[in-house]
């Protein structure tokens, strides 16, 4: 289970602080759950919570149980990321080399090339492994990047708008693909499809939490707001809101 206690994320923008996340208290035991908000919610924001890449002002965040402010080592090799751009993760000249990133806990060069080439076949792009990554198309970056993610056996996958650069073709695949995972996923979306699919959905409105529970009643709320209004929060205890500015 991911826990999440109170959190709130505050930066710095020199001139002054802008409020990313606000006091948001939730828990999220689902297979997989979608967050949904509009642009500059703190969707995002909120994803990147479970692995520590949104720093806390204040509260807690929990992966398994474990605190990521205590752990942060041991709770960011529970959990993998797959970013909005994969090719911004892809790091390495060739897809292969990318894997074998993720693989250095494995020795001997040739036991590592066969690791990294069977984690690339078991997403279907081994043909691609030694082309360089500025050759593969939106949907061959992506699944090498979550060859690169998954091959390190996270227990949690967090996926921030997966689809975005996706053809129709590939953003089926993805569907299918995640059917058969074990890991427990959270995924960061605006697409509808996506997200119905999912077992539970929140949304973030305004850097807090508007709404929990099971993804089809939620995203009828979600998508009601959306035609029409959301719904005013109260004002939060404290100084600051969040403004637009938020991931």
């Amino acid at each position: 289970m991911l826990a999440v206690r109170s959190a709130t994320v505050t930066v710095d923008t020199g001139a002054s602080e802008r409020t990313l996340l606000q006091g948001i208290t939730a828990e999220l035991s689902a297979p997989r759950t979608a967050v949904l908000g509009l642009n500059g919610s703190g969707k995002s924001t909120f994803l990147r919570l479970f692995n520590g890449l949104s720093p806390l002002t204040s509260g807690e965040v929990t992966v398994h149980g474990v605190s990521i402010s205590e752990h942060l080592s041991a709770v960011r090799s529970r959990v993998g990321m797959l970013f909005s751009d994969p090719g911004a993760q892809l790091v390495m000249p060739t897809g292969v080399e990318d894997v074998e990133l993720s693989l250095q806990h494995i020795k001997g060069k040739e036991a590592r090339r066969a690791a990294a080439l069977e984690a690339l076949a078991e997403r279907g792009v081994e043909h691609r492994a030694f082309d360089s990554v500025y050759n593969l198309s939106g949907g061959e970056k992506q699944l090498t990047a979550l060859a690169a993610v998954l091959a390190v056996n996270p227990k949690v996958l967090l996926l921030d708008e997966p689809t975005t650069l996706l053809d129709l073709k590939n953003r089926l695949r993805l569907f299918d693909l995640l059917d058969t995972l074990p890991q427990q996923q959270v995924v960061s979306t605006h697409d509808l499809d996506l997200a119905a699919t999912c077992d539970e959905a929140i949304v973030i409105h305004e850097g807090r939490l508007l709404a929990q529970g099971p993804a089809a009643s939620v995203l009828a709320d979600y998508q009601r707001w959306c035609a029409t209004d959301f719904p005013t929060l109260p004002e939060p205890a404290g100084p600051g809101r969040p403004d637009g500015s938020r991931a």
